[in-house]
């Protein structure tokens, strides 16, 4: 079974330059002039036992204008590094030749698929580039994490593409061991926060799928940064690039509405040990906001579709499911509320008013002027076709060698 492994890292201007509107955002990117946690992943692969897999690290830049300072830095960090496994760097010049690629032979509808900005179209990468390796599965694992068990790919790889139940496993989900080596998220809870409980849900789900047996059972959450995912699956299903946070649950929503099951590994674990967000509670509570809406629209805007499976809210309870349903508007309402309330008493009134404004956003966004779900029909279609292309092995053959690549 050939297997690759992906990892994003995302990069950011020096530090004394600090960010800028027109940058791209991401959680916590590393400034150009410090080392980051890419090089701390790399390092701890070497625990692994089992190394027999391509490597791919993906680069990426929050702007434009320091793309090639960025694929420079990383390439710098991944030759330095002893990971003991094949590593290949895939940055803006590569995606460049395979758009070329793509011009060159009348494909130029594909190329809004292929982008290096976004965490759906990162995560799409993740998965295009096992296929255009000829790998029957992807793992991705994000650069802020550490792998602390050797056993770790023995266990990604037990299941997938095997039957339990009588059903073929074709995406597993792991989980994350937080600093604390807990793998609750063990968080003082404001009191803005009471309409809001999104910890408390969590950590009901985190209980439930993860803290209990069997090992192996259907999830309604995933993370991102620990997912292992068949060929089946990926060649037929792409991460939905109208989604801006929470890509992975929103992949796991639309592989379910396609018919597939994604299961959680309840030892398939890797330490997550991240740098703090410095985004305000606002801008934090914003991008949930924006998540939720859009998951609770594309899952009202179902139609009856032949091949597909009717989703709903109650069938990812509790987490994200008790976000996704009739009360969503009242919880925004409150808990924006009683945010501005606190900033106020703090005299921080940008803040107060970004609450507000996030409150209006939520209403305007219930009523969005496209049908999501009509856009994943879509989306799917375009995706399938286009790794159906490069399912031809003279093609991936002739990319691969003008990427530098590797493949066999």
């Amino acid at each position: 079974m050939k297997v690759t492994m992906v990892i994003p890292s995302y990069w950011g201007r020096k530090k004394s330059e600090g960010w800028k509107e027109t940058d791209a955002v991401y959680d916590h990117p590393t400034p150009l002039d410090e080392q980051g946690t890419l090089g701390r992943a790399l390092e701890s692969i070497s625990i692994l036992e089992k190394t027999d897999f391509n490597l791919v690290i993906l680069g990426v830049s929050t702007a434009r204008d320091i793309q090639q300072e960025v694929e420079s830095k990383i390439s710098s960090i991944v030759k330095e590094s002893m990971t003991g496994v094949k590593t290949h760097l895939f940055s803006y010049s590569h995606l460049a030749k395979i758009h070329r690629h793509l011009t060159a032979f009348n494909l130029k509808k594909y190329i809004p698929l292929l982008q290096l900005n976004g965490y759906s179209n990162i995560r799409n990468l993740c998965i295009f580039l096992p296929h255009l390796l000829g790998s029957e599965v992807a793992v991705l694992i994000d650069d802020d994490e550490i792998f602390e068990d050797p056993r770790f790919m023995e266990k990604a790889l037990e299941f997938i593409g095997r039957e339990h139940q009588k059903e073929k496993v074709l995406a597993v989900a792991g989980y994350y061991i937080n600093p604390d080596n807990d793998f609750l998220l063990n968080k003082e809870i404001p009191p803005w926060m009471t309409s809001w409980n999104k910890f408390d849900c969590m950590n009901r789900a985190f209980k439930e799928i993860i803290g209990k047996g069997p090992r192996l059972k259907e999830t309604p959450f995933v993370f991102g940064g620990n997912m292992v995912v068949h060929r089946d699956l990926f060649t037929v299903v792409p991460f939905d690039p109208m989604v801006t946070r929470g890509e992975d649950i929103d992949f796991l929503i639309n592989a379910r509405m396609f018919g597939f099951t994604f299961y959680l590994d309840n030892q398939l674990s890797i330490k997550h040990d991240a740098p703090p967000k410095t985004h305000p509670e606002w801008r934090k509570l914003r991008e949930d906001i924006s998540r939720f809406v859009f998951e609770k629209n594309k899952l009202e805007s179902q139609e009856p579709t032949p091949g597909m499976t009717r989703l709903k809210a109650e069938d990812l309870d509790p987490y994200p499911g008790e976000f996704l349903k009739e009360d969503l508007q009242d919880r925004i309402f409150r808990s924006n509320l009683m945010l501005a309330i606190d900033y106020l008493s703090q005299g921080d009134n940008k803040g107060a008013l970004e609450c507000l404004n996030n409150i209006s956003a939520a209403e305007a966004s219930s009523n969005p002027g496209t049908n999501p779900f009509k856009n994943l029909l879509h989306l799917q279609k375009t995706w399938k076709d286009l790794m159906e292309y490069f399912s031809s092995e003279k093609v991936r053959l002739e990319l691969s060698s003008q990427l530098d690549f590797g493949c066999e």
